[in-house]
């Protein structure tokens, strides 16, 4: 970036702390979000505002490759709210990153699996230790 350039964008940087300050974030989202925008400036070495969706896709697709879809997560939104709130302009990349969905465990047991763990007990204590632990809940 030229002077100017690092001029303008320190400027929208210090208006994006202020912003999300008076809004209420947390100091958490507010390093999050600050560093996702300065993750971007310093990768392309330019105003954000002068990227195309193209840029933005070339940006986070080497994102992903390098951090955590979190981080991606957390930087595009970040990104969001400076567009939103800095430069007054619509996010219409909202699309660009969608992480992939995250299949989870249940965190109860059914009748089954329960009966299956307590089967499958070979000493007397310990069938007893689990039944008893199961009945309290």
């Amino acid at each position: 970036m030229n002077k100017q350039d690092k001029a303008r964008f320190d400027h929208h940087y210090k208006q994006l702390l202020k912003c999300l300050k008076l809004q209420g974030k947390s100091d958490n989202t507010i390093d999050s979000y600050s560093r996702g925008v300065r993750r971007l400036a310093e990768h392309i070495d330019c105003l954000p505002e002068s990227l195309t969706p193209d840029d933005l896709k070339d940006y986070f697709a080497a994102l992903v490759v390098s951090h955590s879809w979190s981080t991606v997560k957390v930087d595009r939104l970040g990104l969001q709210f400076y567009w939103h709130h800095i430069l007054k302009k619509d996010w219409q990349w909202v699309d660009i990153v969608k992480p992939p969905k995250v299949k989870t465990l249940p965190d109860i047991l059914t009748l089954a699996e329960v009966e299956r763990l307590i089967g499958a007990t070979r000493h007397l204590r310990y069938r007893v230790f689990l039944l008893v632990t199961y009945s309290m809940g």
